[in-house]
């Protein structure tokens, strides 16, 4: 046993030296600052639309979302009470090799220019958007994979998400700047499949999900909170430019109030104890922030948001109680921190809400924004039901892809 557990440290230390030389050779190859006050290098519908911002704004915003990254997410992990520690240490792991590796492969594809690639404000955002969705996806494994596979599982996972962000933002124009798509359904459907491909028959997730403590406890309810106060500006990041109001921001604020009521209407019904655990709360917050990922931006009015985050903090109760049993025992697949109910249903509903109110966005009720939320309607490339099909056709885009992607990486 001591020499198994030698050959893996090793085998861990082996890894994380070869990809960091990997990476600082291709960083010194490739990697430039960009130039400051030049036109953006940014494709026109990447996630990092922000290119027309205030160069001062930029910064705060980036301070915002890596911080949801590095302890909204890290903390989140910490609830287990037998693999809590350790989920914190591999998260920052992931956050360190994944930021990386993104910079460099998505910076191929939007921010290349004669054989360099320009880096800002903008790509580290968008960097960290792809970070939070690797990190979904690790929700799902904890417990069953070691450190080495959790760097391999980001080498793919990284490469995958760029792949469909691509596919989604510049092919199809797709507007998701929250990543209700993108972030929330790829990461958590991508995690789902590697842990169906490692299903453990033994294993009784359940008693590892009860399996808490004070300690644990207290991390939950410092990752919520940090939840709530950078999520706004995890959800608009890439939308606020020049002076337009931050529809993002209001829409995530309006969300995440009513998804944290929701779980004190549900919970007190389906628990006999009554007493609302700080879990829950953590997982009716992720979900009012996924279903507002694609449809932050759009006129979803605030009484539209209140419902849509209502409805959404109702599904990770729901999602536990009865469709988590059944997954379980017929699909076979093993959820450690219930990433399906926190984030890949909210963010199929978001994708839903999203495709609604696309088909429903006229000039008149957008004005200015319109050209900001749906460049290609306002060009008269495309017509509002065009864009809402292009929107639905995305969903199953993203199924597949995180599915095919989760098979191959398990």
């Amino acid at each position: 046993m001591p020499e198994h557990t030698t050959a893996s440290r090793l085998q861990l230390s082996g890894l994380c030296f070869l990809l960091q030389i990997l990476l600082i050779i291709l960083f010194a190859v490739f990697v430039r600052y960009s130039p400051e006050r030049s036109p953006s290098l940014c494709s026109q519908q990447l996630n990092c639309s922000l290119r027309n911002t205030d160069a001062g704004f930029q910064h705060p915003r980036f301070r915002d979302v890596h911080l949801q990254a590095l302890l909204g997410f890290g903390l989140l992990v910490a609830f287990l009470g037998r693999y809590g520690p350790g989920s914190v240490a591999i998260s920052i792991l992931v956050v360190a090799f994944a930021l990386q590796w993104a910079i460099l492969i998505q910076g191929f594809l939007y921010f290349f220019l004669n054989g360099k690639i320009y880096v800002g404000a903008q790509s580290m955002v968008s960097a960290d958007f792809c970070t939070a969705a690797i990190l979904i996806s690790t929700g799902a494994v904890l417990g069953r994979v070691n450190p080495v596979q959790m760097l391999l599982l980001t080498l793919l996972g990284v490469t995958l998400f760029t792949l469909n962000e691509y596919v989604l933002l510049s092919l199809m124009g797709v507007s998701d700047s929250g990543g209700s798509l993108t972030v929330h359904t790829f990461g958590a459907y991508f995690g789902l499949m590697v842990s169906r491909i490692l299903h453990q028959p033994h294993m009784d997730k359940r008693k590892e999900q009860q399996d808490t403590g004070h300690q644990p406890d207290f991390f939950a309810v410092i990752g919520t909170i940090y939840l709530w106060i950078f999520w706004p500006s995890f959800t608009s990041a890439t939308t606020v430019r020049d002076n337009a109001e931050p529809w993002a921001a209001l829409n995530t604020y309006f969300s995440l109030a009513a998804s944290t009521l929701a779980t004190f209407v549900l919970s007190p019904v389906l628990h006999e104890e009554g007493t609302v655990q700080m879990v829950q709360i953590q997982d009716a917050t992720l979900a009012g922030a996924a279903v507002m990922g694609m449809a932050g931006e759009m006129l979803v009015t605030p009484f539209g948001a209140l419902i849509a985050g209502f409805l959404a903090g109702l599904i990770p109760l729901l999602g536990f109680r009865f469709l988590t049993p059944i997954l379980c025992s017929r699909l076979k697949t093993q959820d450690t921190c219930g990433v399906h109910n926190a984030h890949g249903l909210p963010g199929i509903l978001g994708a839903l809400l999203g495709t609604l109110l696309t088909a429903l966005a006229t000039a008149d009720a957008y004005g200015g924004r319109l050209e900001l939320v749906f460049p290609l309607v306002a060009q008269g490339s495309r017509t509002a039901t065009d864009q809402a099909l292009t929107q639905l056709c995305a969903l199953p885009v993203t199924l597949l892809l995180a599915m095919l992607g989760g098979g191959l990486t398990g």
